[in-house]
């Protein structure tokens, strides 16, 4: 995928609820207008890079991009689960994230304990992956001392997917 490494920033917005309360894996979702401007090089799946809240710290994450086989979702979705556990929710913050490396394709499974099972997988595969000195160095990057902590104070010249840009404001 040429578009990796790939930035993109965006609100974090309610999802479907399932992350923390089925799951026990919270995630952080992107409205429509993040997910609608993917390059069309990034195919659903699972990815890994790293996430920063608002200002705060860089962490490693893990994400799905696509229908959520499992659940049968129409609507395509980016849901970020972060490697941190944090105290509250952070619903209306920017989430600015780097997708490094592509973990698997999307797929159903039998059982919502196979679900699980696979994305801890996943969130495993991901922590070993981004101890790569290539992956490493992003953790560093501009994009994430240059976060805003909130959507009305992007700077319309951000080279990342931002409100700004994707709305052609």
């Amino acid at each position: 995928m040429k578009s990796l490494p790939y930035f993109c920033r965006g609100e974090v917005i309610r999802g479907f609820g399932r992350g923390s309360k089925e799951l026990g894996i919270p995630t952080a979702n992107f409205p429509d207008s993040v997910v609608d401007n993917l390059p069309a090089d990034i195919s659903t799946g699972i990815y890994y890079g790293w996430a920063c809240v608002g200002n705060g710290d860089v962490y490693k994450m893990v994400m799905s991009i696509g229908w959520n086989p499992y659940y049968k979702n129409t609507k395509k979705s980016m849901e970020t689960h972060v490697i941190h556990t944090f105290k509250e929710d952070f619903y209306g913050e920017i989430l600015s994230v780097v997708m490094v490396g592509y973990i698997r394709p999307e797929r159903s499974y039998d059982s919502l304990e196979a679900l699980i099972t696979a994305i801890n997988n996943d969130i495993e595969e991901a922590k070993v992956k981004l101890e790569l000195p290539e992956h490493l160095k992003l953790r560093e990057d501009n994009f994430f001392t240059s976060a805003p902590s909130s959507s009305s104070a992007m700077p319309p010249t951000t080279a990342s997917t931002s409100q700004t840009i994707m709305n052609g404001h």
